[in-house]
């Protein structure tokens, strides 16, 4: 254990070990610092958590760490849940209860789980919205860091994030996902300023402007909203909400493949690329449907807060009242289980 030896020493084998430093301390407060590899080898979020792991003391673990299937009474398998305010275990990561080595790792998992051109966003969002990377944020590790089986959950209000190195099969991201944010007030304007997930909405909204009569009114949801936790699939047997995209132009395909851009610029590679694996599988977007809710709209200005694309096994749904939060869930099979606290829609 580091405590063994001198504090100097310590983060010396550490920084060797983790394979990432922190830039120097004119780069401001270390939650708010980028984290860059060292030149020799690129640490993966995945290999910095088998180093974070084993820097844990017994006490650490026994807090932190859990079987990979561990199930509780209250919460049910924990390893798959997400909610848009939580702590998965109760030690803030910025707190005494991890040394600022282990914090830093944490940031340094985080920076690799996310893209490099978002991280200006995504501090921005954790500012407004817990003060900063590392409070009022938990993490838990699931399984055997190094092995073929293993988890790391980042959970907090408004942003619940995984890295597993593919252990979950089927799934992207390692499982169900979720980022928001609050811009400016608990209840925004309609145009939510200054929140940093909005132009997404924007984008989906242009190809609504883009359609004709016909394609509005299929794409409409006058009623029945589904629950915004509500991220399990559908499969090929339920209808999906909204306008298939077998019924959209060449335009305006084209159009809804850059909005699928858009979603997923703010995660890494290699997520991206499970994400289109899981999509084409299932029949790619013309498996999907696209759907603006007509309920929730902010100033009733026709510019639609809340909208989901899904397929079979696919769920990217925006929720755009009283702020932005966005649930997503996505897999290359509809028989992924989930927690009994997300409900398969129709069901």
């Amino acid at each position: 254990m580091f405590d063994s030896i001198p504090p100097s020493e310590a983060r010396r084998r550490f920084l060797q070990q983790a394979g990432a430093v922190a830039v120097g301390a004119a780069a401001g407060p270390w939650f708010a610092r980028p984290v860059a590899a060292a030149p020799e080898k690129k640490a993966t979020p995945e290999s910095l958590v088998k180093v974070l792991f084993e820097t844990l003391t017994p006490k650490q673990k026994e807090t932190i760490c859990f079987p990979w299937d561990h199930v509780e009474k209250k919460r049910g398998l924990l390893r798959t849940r997400i909610e848009n305010n939580w702590k998965i275990t109760k030690p803030n990561v910025r707190s005494g209860f991890y040394t600022k080595e282990q914090q830093e790792l944490c940031l340094a998992i985080f920076r690799g789980m996310t893209s490099p051109e978002w991280h200006d966003r995504f501090d921005r969002q954790l500012k407004d919205d817990v003060g900063g990377f590392g409070n009022r944020q938990s993490i838990a590790i699931f399984g055997q860091p190094g092995s073929g089986l293993f988890e790391f959950v980042l959970a907090s209000r408004h942003m619940t994030l995984r890295c597993d190195g593919n252990s979950a099969e089927h799934v992207a991201f390692g499982g169900p996902i979720l980022y928001a944010h609050e811009g400016e007030d608990l209840f925004e304007e309609p145009t939510h300023p200054n929140n940093v997930f909005w132009p997404q909405a924007v984008a989906a909204n242009e190809l609504y402007d883009m359609m004709d009569v016909k394609q509005r009114k299929q794409a409409l949801v006058l009623k029945g909203m589904p629950s915004e936790e509500q991220v399990g699939f559908r499969g090929t047997k339920k209808p999906l909400d909204g306008i298939p995209v077998t019924e959209l132009t060449k335009d305006q395909r084209g159009h809804l493949q850059g909005v699928l851009k858009l979603l997923l610029e703010p995660f890494r590679q290699s997520d991206r690329d499970e994400v289109t694996r899981c999509l084409k599988v299932q029949g790619g977007l013309d498996a999907c449907s696209l759907a603006f809710y007509k309920e929730g709209d902010l100033g009733d200005d026709g510019v639609w807060d809340n909208w989901r694309l899904e397929g079979p096994s696919f769920v990217w749904y925006f929720r755009g009242k009283p702020h932005v939060h966005v649930w997503v869930h996505v897999a290359d099979t509809p028989d992924v289980v989930l927690n009994s606290y997300q409900n398969s829609v129709g069901v």
